[in-house]
């Protein structure tokens, strides 16, 4: 059971990291990646639709599984410089961070779910999890509203909390990374993300406050 308000408040931050990462889970398929750079036209010189499917499915397997260091080929040659690849195995040390209180989270939850307890220990817990669910909407719709406002500031405040100064910045017109997800790519992602992650974020809300009163 949540164990008054330090425990309350676990439980729900447990919750609001768990709904985020099962949110963020269907977008870092190669599926979607391809869908949404189809979409944006991305393009890279002479690179057809069955390399840039092999450059996505290379990337994410090295971001997500450690299974290479982002030296994916096309033509032969090595398509990430250094400082692209520098940059990834950043973003990839910070992805593991996420995933591992994602799953502590999850830990969290099950351990406090089997322990149950009595009528009044499940609603406290139930009405935890609501209270999570409901911050994190509460926090991903103003979140929401300041990138559509300022997506370039938000966008720079968040690489300067998790980068290095200078380790995050490319240029268009010659670094593949960005030519490969551009601006226009993570903007439309980080919506996609918002949108499912607030409905299933209000869904759990409503949920868990009809659990709680039973």
């Amino acid at each position: 059971m949540p164990g008054g308000r330090p425990g309350t408040f676990l439980v729900g931050v447990a919750t609001s990291l768990v709904i985020l990462g099962g949110s963020i889970l269907p977008f870092l398929t190669p599926a979607y990646v391809r869908f949404e750079q189809d979409r944006v036209g991305v393009s890279i010189e002479n690179a057809s639709p069955a390399d840039l499917d092999r450059v996505a499915s290379s990337l994410l397997g090295d971001l997500l599984f450690w299974r290479g260091d982002f030296d994916v080929a096309v033509f032969r040659t090595t398509l990430l410089n250094d400082r692209e690849r520098a940059h990834m195995r950043d973003v990839r040390g910070v992805f593991a961070g996420f995933w591992l209180l994602v799953l502590a989270s999850v830990v969290v939850l099950v351990t406090v779910f089997r322990r149950g307890g009595d009528a009044e220990a499940r609603a406290a817990t139930w009405r935890a999890v609501s209270g999570g669910a409901r911050g994190l909407a509460i926090a991903l719709v103003v979140a929401g509203a300041v990138a559509v406002l300022a997506f370039d500031a938000a966008f720079e405040v968040f690489h300067r909390l998790f980068f290095g100064a200078g380790t995050y910045t490319f240029d268009p017109r010659t670094d593949h990374l960005v030519q490969l997800f551009p601006e226009q790519f993570w903007s439309d992602t980080a919506l996609a993300v918002g949108v499912v992650a607030i409905g299933v974020a209000l869904l759990t809300t409503w949920r868990a406050s009809r659990r709680a009163r039973t």
